[in-house]
């Protein structure tokens, strides 16, 4: 994890539950006796983050439904201090491609940085919860919400002739098809041998899960359309799930001619991760 990431150490639930007492009910001791929850439970991970954005952040109201993906926010911070590592800037101008219903990047990229952020959506539903978490708290006035009208956009019809951005952030869909977003969803409780009742935070909506192709087409697409933005963003930059998918990224990513391109590595405990970074300018 990043050094400057204030969540390495283990989280102190004592001090927590304080800023949130419904997650108390979900924290029990471990075989090594320390008080931890169930990582696979949907509410007991909302709950954490519904204490941990209001202990570190001042976020007192976030909510998500219940079919949408509830994000592990040190390994969110964790990205965006590697990206403020490569624009080593504190003035920051942050574009956030597909943000759901969460609205994860812009809080902690205002609260914890204080950049001006915009988000984009293409789903409805998720763009009016995000709505909803920036309108019942005072320190979020300040995000932009855009509604991605046209499916198979990513960048085009949300950057406008305007704008300017220092860096694009995108956590894009994972799989090919919602077969293959099952699949792995049925692994995942086969491989920690779960309860139906413990599975609940490997959901997702369909836009957050997949895309035709699954991420290494999203990322291309990605890439074939910052060609148009290059004078209006310095950096765009996306997570990599798939560590195998990142030679055709590249190639495809390089035949737009930037200027540079990086990969990021990062480590949340034994995950590894990733993301690509390039630059015309």
């Amino acid at each position: 994890m990043h050094p400057k990431n204030p969540f390495t150490k283990d989280y102190n639930f004592d001090a927590l539950i304080p800023h949130h007492p419904a997650l108390k009910e979900y924290v029990f001791v471990n075989q090594h006796g320390n008080n931890s929850i169930k990582f696979s439970n949907n509410q007991a991970v909302k709950a954490l983050n519904t204490a941990l954005l209001k202990a570190q952040y001042g976020i007192t109201y976030w909510n998500i439904p219940e079919n949408n993906l509830c994000p592990p926010i040190p390994g969110r911070l964790d990205y965006l201090l590697h990206v403020a590592d490569l624009l080593q800037k504190e003035d920051v101008k942050l574009l956030d491609i597909g943000t759901g219903a969460n609205l994860i990047y812009p809080i902690l990229a205002s609260r914890h940085f204080n950049w001006q952020c915009t988000a984009s959506e293409v789903d409805l539903d998720s763009l009016k919860n995000a709505q909803e978490i920036i309108a019942n708290n005072s320190n979020l006035k300040d995000i932009e919400l855009r509604h991605q009208k046209f499916k198979n956009s990513i960048l085009e019809h949300i950057i406008q002739p305007t704008d300017a951005f220092d860096v694009v952030v995108c956590n894009p869909p994972f799989y090919k098809t919602r077969t293959d977003a099952e699949r792995n969803n049925q692994r995942k409780v086969d491989n920690l041998e779960l309860q139906e009742a413990d599975t609940l935070n490997f959901g997702g909506s369909s836009n957050e899960l997949w895309y035709k192709g699954g991420e290494e087409a999203f990322i291309k697409k990605m890439a074939s359309e910052s060609v148009q933005f290059k004078e209006q963003i310095q950096w765009f930059t996306v997570l990599v799930s798939q560590k195998e998918h990142l030679k055709n990224i590249k190639r495809a990513i390089n035949k737009t001619k930037p200027s540079e391109v990086k990969i990021i590595d990062m480590e949340q405990g034994n995950k590894q991760s990733r993301f690509i970074a390039w630059t015309f300018q």
